[in-house]
């Protein structure tokens, strides 16, 4: 798929997305970069905000199979993965795939889940698998995890009142693409040219933050890696063959504040990671990039 077309194609999806869901285009645009990014998507915000309603109508545009798990303190990592069920006829066990087994999964409210059960969903959104009694399965692909956290947690009635208050709904969308489509997308970015200069003004981002004294742990190498897929998927959605200061500044908050671990002193103060992202880009500067068409 070409680089003109695979822009094409995220238009259309961000389209039929946003013509099911009101909501902000650069929301569903930001969920296209990490699923191009072979990345995932970590959303704080309210319940009743339409969370759930965007994955799956996102799920439903791509043509993929779509999965919601409710994470509760007393959900357990085979709730997720699923487990070995005994089969009489046969005498033996057969495993029996959880609802992680999808394309789209949206892991609701991962805050409340205990320790083992988030690293079960860890494990699954690195390894694109899972291991049950020490057997790895692998996970459909392409696989992309939404997942979820609210802010407050308002005690015990909280959610009884979610509950009083949610209404289902169903997306009014068609499927625009397929699971193969998606994966060709996926590759596209590979054939996205990025300037040298370019690759150490993010590479500088990264260190920038290290070195800021409001930081305790700043983003590592793994992060400015993400940073460099995710700049390369926006220019895909932009249906551009190369990478620009445009697209880094517009995926750098996202993939690098909640990285962050701020000192205490700067919590105490109540400084938040995205403007410390935002200072750090204002500290940096910003390199002159030749617009130039991909290189084979």
């Amino acid at each position: 798929m070409s680089i003109e077309d695979a822009g094409s194609v995220c238009a259309d999806v961000v389209d039929a997305v946003g013509d099911a869901v009101v909501g902000d285009e650069t929301f569903f645009e930001r969920l296209l970069v990490a699923l191009l990014a072979r990345g995932h998507v970590l959303v704080e915000d309210v319940p009743g905000t339409g969370k759930t309603l965007t994955a799956r109508t996102l799920a439903t545009a791509l043509g993929l199979e779509f999965s919601r798990v409710q994470f509760t303190p007393d959900l357990l990592p085979s709730d997720v993965t699923g487990t070995n069920v005994f089969d009489e006829a046969d005498r033996s066990f057969e495993f029996s795939p959880g609802p992680i087994f999808a394309n789209v999964v949206l892991a609701d409210e991962i805050n409340r889940a205990p320790p083992k059960t988030q690293a079960a969903l860890l494990e699954a959104m690195e390894e694109r698998q899972v291991t049950v009694d020490g057997e790895s399965h692998d996970l459909p692909r392409p696989f992309f995890v939404i997942a979820t956290q609210n802010p407050v947690e308002d005690g015990e009635t909280e959610l009884l009142r979610r509950r009083a208050g949610r209404a289902e709904r169903s997306p009014t969308v068609e499927p625009v693409v397929d699971g193969p489509t998606v994966s060709a997308l996926q590759a596209t970015p590979e054939a996205v040219r990025v300037d040298p200069d370019l690759l150490t003004y993010v590479a500088e981002l990264g260190r920038a933050t290290r070195e800021d004294t409001r930081v305790e742990v700043g983003v590592s190498p793994r992060g400015v890696q993400r940073l460099f897929e995710a700049a390369r998927a926006a220019a895909v959605i932009e249906g551009r063959a190369f990478v620009t200061p445009d697209d880094v500044a517009g995926v750098v908050v996202p993939a690098f504040a909640h990285r962050l671990v701020l000192t205490a002193d700067a919590t105490v103060s109540g400084i938040e990671k995205r403007a410390v992202v935002e200072e750090v880009m204002d500290a940096v500067p910003v390199p002159t990039v030749e617009s130039a068409p991909a290189q084979n």
